[in-house]
C-alpha cells in the first residue's frame, strides 16, 4: 500500500513539487529556510520590494507561476547586514536609553519602522508604543506606564508583532518619555557585500532538504555555474535525484551571437541534471534574462506529474527577449539548450531537454530528456523512502520476506504502467543474481521501458 501511495503521488501534478531557490531581500530570516506556497506567503515573509538587488519576490513567484506546489526560499545576507534599531528614554532623560527597540530581522525594511509613544486615551495609568511602517499603522502595544519592563514584556509578548523585538536598558527614573514618529535605522540588508561563497555556503545547506529542483535568484556568473553542476552530480552520485536550471545574462540572452553563447554553456554543464536556459522573457512591464526566467523552469519541471513533459507547455508570459529562428531552434535543441519561444500566439517551451551532449557510458539519447531523468529520480527516490519506512528492520531477510518487497514494488511499477508513465508490458523486479548478499542484504533488479511523448510529427503527403 505504502508503495502504491508513492506512486500515485509521483504521477499526480505538483504532488511531489519542491523547487528551493537561495535569494537575497531586505527582510526575513537569514540563512534559514522558509517554505512558501503563495505569493502573499512570499511577500509576508521577505516583501515584495526588487530595490537594490533584492530577489527573494520574483525568484519564489517566478518558481510558483511555473507551478511548483512549494518553494524552500533561503536568504542570504554578507556579514555587514545589521537590524534597525532604536533607543528610547524616560521623562526624566536619566538615563539616556532605558529601551531599544530592534527589528527582528536584518535589513533595509527596519529602516521604514517609525515609534511613537503617547498616553492611552482610555486609561491615563497606561501608554501605547505605535509602530509604524511609513504611515502604515502595524501594531499598538499597551503596557503599565510606570514600568519599563512593562513595555519590553508587551512588545515581545505579543503573538501578533512580526517586526519588532524589546529590551530593556535600564530601569530610569519615570515613564517612557513621549516621542511622534522617530525612526529606526542602521538596518543593512546584506546585499551588496554577497559573494560566490556565500552561495556554496547556501548549498552545503541545501543537503539538509528535501526538493526536487534548485534554481538561482537571477545569477549567471559562469564559476558559480560551474560550482553548482559540480555539486548537482556529487548529490546525483549519492543517490539524491535533483535536477539544476541554470540560466544566462540578459546581455547574453538578445546578443547577435546568443545561439553560439547558449549552446558553449550547454557544451560546459553538459549534465543529465541540470537545464540551460537561454531565453530571456517579457511579462507585463517585466523582462526577465534567462537566468531569472531559470525560476520558473524550475517550477514548471518541479510541478509536472511524470507522466507529462515540459516540451510545448504554455507560459504565462507575453513573449520572449530573442525569438530563436527555427534553424537556430533546431541548433538548440542538438545543443542541449532549453528555450522558450513564442509561436505567434503564446511563449511556450520548446523542448524539455536538459544540458546533456556528450553521453557517458551507460547512458542512451532519453537521458536527454528531463522527464526520463525525472521518471528515473523519482522511482529511485520512492523505493528508497519507502523500503526505509516499511520494510528495513521490519521484516526478516527470508524467501518470504523478499517476495513480499518484490510483490510490493511490483506493485509500484504497476501504478506507473497504468499512469503510462514506463510501458505495460515487459516491467520486472527480481532478485539480482550477480550478488552474493550478506543475511541483511536484498539486491534487486529493476526492468522497465519508459514512455516518452510525442515530441516530433513527421508527415508525408502524396499527391496524386
Amino acid at each position: 500500500m505504502t508503495f502504491r501511495a508513492a506512486a500515485t503521488a509521483a504521477i499526480q501534478p505538483g504532488a511531489r513539487g519542491t523547487a528551493i531557490v537561495p535569494v537575497r531581500a531586505h527582510w526575513g530570516p537569514v540563512n534559514g529556510f522558509v517554505e512558501i506556497a503563495g505569493e502573499a506567503e512570499a511577500a509576508n515573509a521577505f516583501t515584495r520590494s526588487e530595490a537594490d538587488g533584492a530577489t527573494a519576490y520574483r525568484a519564489i513567484r517566478l518558481a510558483l507561476l511555473g507551478g511548483a506546489k512549494k518553494v524552500i526560499a533561503y536568504r542570504l545576507a554578507a556579514s555587514g547586514a545589521s537590524a534597525s534599531e532604536l533607543t528610547l528614554a524616560d521623562t526624566a532623560g536619566t538615563p539616556a536609553s532605558v529601551l531599544k527597540l530592534t527589528a527582528k530581522y536584518p535589513g533595509a525594511r527596519g529602516n521604514g519602522f517609525k515609534a511613537t509613544v503617547q498616553a492611552n486615551a482610555v486609561d491615563a495609568a497606561k501608554k501605547d508604543l505605535k509602530l509604524f511602517e511609513g504611515t502604515t499603522l502595524l501594531r499598538t502595544f499597551t503596557f503599565d506606564g510606570d514600568s519599563i519592563q512593562a513595555a519590553a514584556d508587551a512588545i515581545n509578548s505579543d503573538s501578533g508583532n512580526l517586526w519588532i523585538s524589546a529590551e530593556k536598558l535600564a530601569e530610569g527614573s519615570g515613564a517612557l518619555a513621549n516621542v511622534s514618529g522617530v525612526s529606526l535605522s542602521g538596518g543593512d540588508s546584506g546585499i551588496s557585500g554577497l559573494a560566490n561563497a556565500d552561495y556554496l555556503d547556501a548549498l552545503a545547506a541545501f543537503g539538509t532538504q528535501e526538493f526536487n529542483v534548485i534554481a538561482l535568484d537571477g545569477v549567471s556568473d559562469a564559476s558559480l555555474h560551474a560550482s553548482v553542476s559540480a555539486w548537482v552530480s556529487r548529490l546525483r552520485n549519492e543517490g539524491k535525484g535533483v535536477i539544476a536550471v541554470l540560466g544566462g545574462s540578459a546581455a547574453d540572452d538578445t546578443a547577435a551571437d546568443a545561439v553560439a553563447k547558449a549552446i558553449a554553456r550547454s557544451a560546459v554543464l553538459n549534465h543529465e541534471g541540470i537545464v540551460n536556459v537561454a531565453t530571456g522573457a517579457k511579462l507585463g512591464d517585466a523582462v526577465y534574462s534567462s537566468a531569472q526566467v531559470a525560476a520558473y523552469v524550475a517550477g514548471l519541471i518541479a510541478g509536472q506529474g511524470l507522466s507529462q513533459s515540459v516540451t510545448y507547455a504554455p507560459s504565462p508570459f507575453e513573449d520572449v527577449t530573442r525569438r530563436w529562428t527555427r534553424a537556430e531552434q533546431e541548433q538548440a535543441v542538438r545543443g542541449g539548450v532549453f528555450l522558450l519561444v513564442h509561436d505567434g500566439r503564446l511563449v511556450k517551451a520548446l523542448r524539455g531537454i536538459n544540458s546533456l551532449v556528450t553521453l557517458r557510458e551507460g547512458q542512451n539519447n532519453p537521458w536527454k530528456k528531463i522527464r526520463t531523468i525525472r521518471v528515473m529520480d523519482s522511482i529511485n527516490s520512492d523505493l528508497q523512502r519507502t523500503a526505509e519506512d516499511s520494510y528495513i528492520g521490519k521484516v526478516n531477510n527470508s524467501e518470504e520476506g523478499r517476495l513480499a518487497l518484490i510483490s510490493a514494488c511490483k506493485q509500484y511499477m504497476q501504478s506507473l504502467a497504468q499512469a503510462g508513465v514506463i510501458e505495460a508490458e515487459g516491467y520486472d523486479v527480481y532478485v539480482d543474481p550477480e550478488f552474493t548478499p550478506e543475511p541483511d542484504q536484498v539486491f534487486l533488479k529493476w526492468e522497465a521501458r519508459l514512455t516518452d511523448v510525442m515530441e516530433q510529427i513527421f508527415s508525408t503527403f502524396i499527391v496524386r
